[in-house]
């Protein structure tokens, strides 16, 4: 009995070192595992370009491979020790391939987008940051509800950085190409965004009409038209001309005069319910909503008239100082044309008086961006 006794107490010392042994052996087991997994996650650096087209990377630490916004670099992105690297599109992550530990390098670029498609995804993250507005009508900041409602992008404020180097190439943009964008719209509601620019320096003083008319129909156009789309668009070249859309519809129907619209309202007769003529031109000038909606959000409210003090000028992008035409005419009055002052209010001119000229263009829709951040140091550059 004792014997029998003691051959159970073995049986029972032998399976518990068992147990034990599989317990330390599976610890030992899991340990290494996660010391392989912590190896091979050290062994992968994952790197995203920072400007489209630069070819300029940063090391990120991010524990998922992007899934929007960017494609892998299958030329750069490379092992050290002879390991093979490619990327699953179905299930969106990097394959890699190795028989040994391997130290791998993975690169992803900025996804080939338009440069609008930058200023939406890029740039734009909420109302406000980087000077930037959606004008859904269903913003939350204050005057929202002053929104154009028109699904545009429009800078706004004091001096966002929307400089743009146009029409030149060299390292350091001359100040005489530099513009700024005034917003992103799609008119024609087809899902694609032009860009609209104006030059962030006047071509001189122009009459807006020397015949003292404001007269704009199909068959009978104001001289203003030629210094635009003659004059002007000589000093281009051909690529750069190439980036314009030279088809785009522009409103120059005209609209009454009211020293109390503010700029929704100014919106609403000159672009939203016009019913005047619309005139097919490569260039034209900005609108008076445009001048309007440049100022930041709380200027919104006053009617743009008085938009001549401090407040509004020092907060207003587009505020040149200058007396300056823009391309809306005064119905009701044969030789009147809407202009901003030098002292920052919208009020009417004589049409044959010289005043400044800003060129405005609308980009195509498929132009991309090649780099820049926008600043008037460091502008967007546009890939030619």
């Amino acid at each position: 009995m004792k014997k029998k006794i003691s051959i159970i107490i073995t049986l029972s010392i032998v399976l518990i070192g068992i147990i034990v042994i599989l317990i330390n052996r599976e610890e030992k087991i899991v340990k290494e595992t996660n010391k392989e997994v912590i190896k091979k996650a050290n062994m992968l650096t994952m790197m995203l370009e920072t400007e489209a087209g630069t070819g300029n990377y940063e090391e990120v630490t991010q524990s998922e491979w992007p899934q929007e916004g960017y494609v892998f670099n299958a030329e750069l992105s490379k092992c050290e020790n002879g390991g093979t690297l490619s990327w699953d599109d179905e299930n969106k992550k990097v394959v890699m391939q190795s028989n040994t530990s391997d130290k791998c390098y993975i690169y992803f670029d900025i996804a080939n987008q338009t440069f609008a498609d930058y200023i939406i995804n890029g740039v734009y993250t909420e109302d406000g940051v980087n000077g930037l507005y959606y004008h859904d009508g269903i913003g939350t900041y204050t005057n929202a509800n002053q929104e154009a409602g028109d699904n545009s992008y429009r800078y706004s404020g004091a001096n966002p950085n929307n400089y743009v180097c146009f029409g030149s190439n060299t390292e350091t943009c001359p100040n005489d190409n530099l513009y700024r964008i005034i917003g992103l719209f799609d008119d024609d509601k087809d899902g694609t965004y032009n860009i609209k620019l104006i030059k962030n320096t006047s071509i001189g003083d122009y009459a807006w009409d020397s015949g003292n008319s404001n007269t704009w129909d199909s068959s009978t156009k104001p001289n203003i038209y030629t210094t635009l789309n003659t004059t002007y668009w000589a000093t281009l070249t051909s690529e750069w001309q190439n980036l314009i859309d030279a088809t785009y519809q522009w409103q120059v129907g005209g609209m009454a005069k009211d020293n109390s619209y503010i700029v929704k309202q100014y919106y609403d007769v000159e672009i939203k319910n016009q019913t005047g003529y619309e005139e097919t031109m490569a260039v034209g000038l900005m609108y008076v909503s445009d001048y309007g909606y440049a100022a930041s959000p709380e200027n919104w409210q006053t009617a743009l008239y008085d938009y001549n003090n401090t407040t509004n000028t020092n907060n207003n992008w587009m505020y040149l100082g200058a007396v300056e035409w823009t391309i809306s005419h005064r119905l009701g009055s044969p030789n009147s044309v809407f202009y901003v002052h030098s002292a920052g209010g919208v009020g009417y001119n004589s049409a044959s008086f010289a005043d400044a000229v800003r060129p405005s263009v609308y980009l195509k829709s498929e132009i991309a961006l090649e780099g820049g951040t926008g600043s008037a140091g460091d502008p967007f550059r546009i890939n030619l």
